[in-house]
């Protein structure tokens, strides 16, 4: 072991670990830095950012307060599960 490292264990579903190797070995890399790898990626990335989410086009009428009628297919479209 390196020194400055630090020695954990996951357990990883049998399919997802075949699937690493496989794709280790299509890049020519071992599976241990194509873990690191997506690790610091992960790490790296921007956090998600928390609070409102900004619609393109306001769920509110203009000056009424009240809610605009939408319909289950545009709260789709709008990007909502």
């Amino acid at each position: 072991m390196k020194p400055n490292s630090v020695r954990t264990s996951i357990d990883i579903p049998r399919n997802l670990h075949r699937k690493l190797r496989e794709e280790a070995a299509k890049r020519g890399c071992s599976a241990r830095s194509l873990i690191l790898a997506a690790i610091e990626q992960s790490v790296a990335a921007p956090a998600p950012r928390k609070g409102r989410l900004k619609l393109d086009r306001p769920l509110l009428d203009d000056g009424t307060r009240k809610m605009s009628s939408i319909t289950s297919e545009e709260i789709y479209e709008l990007g909502f599960p």
